[in-house]
């Protein structure tokens, strides 16, 4: 009972905080909705990112993983810094020079229209097929795991979760289509003090159990138990071997912090230059911390539970949950944890609408829509996409190598083809449109091929690089045949906030780089 009110109270205090801060915003106006007024300070910048970056895929399956892997997967985590560095330093100051509203905008300028479209449809599909549909499935697998809501509901476990979905993403759903990117990001403060505090809590508290009261005995017990969990330096033949930093990973973390429409478009609602930096590098630092929440836990549960849940990893989390938090303040961590998919979900939502909008909708169909249009547009494919997830999102269940793994293998049906033009395009003016274009669907289909049909024996991740090389071939080759004929303009096209530095941006990302080698240096031979 007391674990269902706390619940119910935390997830109204946050809702009616949202509206408090939303009532002054107007919504009617592309940069109202889609970028939340172009007011957004560094550490409400940092929140949504964290937040919209963390969501259950990383509570439950990287948590799921680490049990099963040991600190190896780490690499996911730390090396967001160094991304997001080079998204602070480099691309997030031309993106504000040119007053961009989406990135597929910028494809357009740098390439042609149809490159433009291309990617939009790319993104659209990848959100309503991959990330929606697995993150509002483990925000059911919590909810069920910690509250036993089918037990509650007196129906099935599977009828439970699929109950638990819809309702999830109804709410998550509201947030979006109502609030736009403003709300998202206001809440994503409240839950992001929750997540951090909650997510701390639970390794914390099973620390000290596990150490009579001394959560430091905890830790040297539960490196005892297995020392090789902690080793971060994976095998060839590991879930995420180390050579996978120099390969496919890095390509993919460029891509995603600093070409992911759903984190840049947080940093193109920053006040200024000096916000969107700040946001940036202090996430990098809540990334090097993070894995106190999404990898430390999923080890101390092998201590607890050792192989019992070696065949249903993502379930271990939300067991050790239960195991160590107090009832009373299991209804506040649901809370934070529907947070956690209520931002996620909301922002992959408002950034699909963001596209649909401004990149399909004004383009090819209504070119004279006015402001309240294109929010009204956004809204409707908002809904629709919510419902297919919704509907979608059981069928990813009984992954078998986890559902981050999953996440990241789809993932790379778009990610990777989507980063090479992106990069292509930055930092060779040679590259063509007809190029780019031919690039795109080479990558998909050489990445669907060794991944789901032949299922050659080379790591996912390494495949991402030899993708990438494989479409920069493909991109030179063609534009040599087909050379760039028009000159984009890339140019600023009127200052819309002030591009002053953040005089610490260095600084800061030395700090970042140094914290980074240091935590492959210190646990690289554990």
């Amino acid at each position: 009972m007391w674990a269902i009110l706390s619940f119910v109270v935390f997830t109204l205090f946050v809702g009616c905080y949202a509206w408090w801060r939303m009532r002054k915003v107007n919504l009617h106006t592309q940069d109202g909705y889609f970028l939340g007024g172009r007011s957004l300070t560094g550490p409400v910048i940092a929140a949504s990112l964290i937040m919209t970056n963390i969501s259950t895929e990383h509570l439950v399956g990287m948590n799921g993983s680490a049990y099963k892997n040991g600190f190896i997967i780490i690499a996911w985590e730390v090396t967001s810094a160094l991304a997001l560095i080079v998204a602070a330093v480099y691309f997030v100051p031309k993106y504000l020079r040119m007053g961009l509203t989406t990135i597929p905008e910028y494809l357009e300028r740098r390439f042609d229209k149809g490159t433009r479209s291309l990617i939009a449809l790319f993104l659209m599909v990848s959100f309503a097929v991959t990330l929606l549909p697995i993150v509002l499935y483990t925000g059911a697998i919590n909810l069920e795991s910690i509250f036993d809501l089918s037990t509650m509901l007196g129906v099935g476990t599977e009828k439970g979760l699929w109950i638990t979905v819809v309702v999830v993403g109804c709410l998550g759903a509201a947030y979006a289509i109502i609030g736009g990117l403003k709300a998202v990001a206001v809440s994503d403060v409240i839950y992001g003090y929750g997540l951090l505090i909650g997510g701390m809590l639970i390794p914390v508290l099973a620390l000290i159990y596990i150490g009579d009261g001394n959560p430091l005995t905890g830790l040297g017990r539960v490196f005892e138990n297995s020392p090789e969990k902690f080793n971060v330096i994976g095998d060839e033949d590991s879930v995420l071997p180390f050579s996978t930093l120099f390969t496919g990973l890095v390509i993919n973390q460029l891509y995603f912090w600093c070409m992911n429409q759903t984190i840049v478009q947080r940093v193109l609602g920053a006040k200024n230059l000096k916000e969107a930096q700040k946001g940036l590098l202090y996430t990098g630092l809540l990334k090097i911390l993070v894995p106190f929440i999404i990898v430390l836990p999923g080890v101390i549960g092998f201590y607890y539970f050792q192989d019992s849940y070696y065949d249903q990893q993502d379930l271990v989390y939300p067991a050790l949950v239960k195991r160590v938090l107090p009832v009373p303040l299991l209804g506040l961590f649901a809370a934070v944890i529907v947070g956690a998919v209520l931002s996620t979900f909301n922002a992959v939502l408002n950034s699909a609408s963001t596209i649909f909008s401004i990149d399909v909708y004004k383009r090819l169909i209504n070119k004279n829509a006015s402001e309240r249009t294109l929010v009204r547009m956004g809204r409707l494919v908002a809904t629709v996409l919510a419902i297919t997830s919704i509907i979608a999102a059981p069928f990813v269940a009984n992954a078998p190598d986890g559902l981050y793994q999953l996440l990241q293998e789809l993932n790379g049906i778009f990610f990777i083809p989507i980063a090479s033009i992106m990069l292509g395009g930055f930092f060779f003016r040679r590259i063509s449109a007809q190029g780019a274009k031919v690039a795109l669907i080479t990558g998909l289909i050489f990445y669907v091929l060794c991944t789901f049909v032949i299922e050659v024996d080379i790591h996912f991740v390494h495949v991402w690089g030899i993708e990438f090389l494989l479409n920069m071939a493909v991109m030179f080759a063609v534009s040599w045949w087909y050379p760039r004929d028009v000159v984009a303009s890339e140019n600023p096209v009127g200052e819309t906030v002030s591009m002053e530095a953040w005089r610490y941006a260095r600084p800061f990302a030395i700090l970042l780089m140094v914290i980074t080698v240091a935590i492959y240096i210190l646990l690289g031979n554990v």
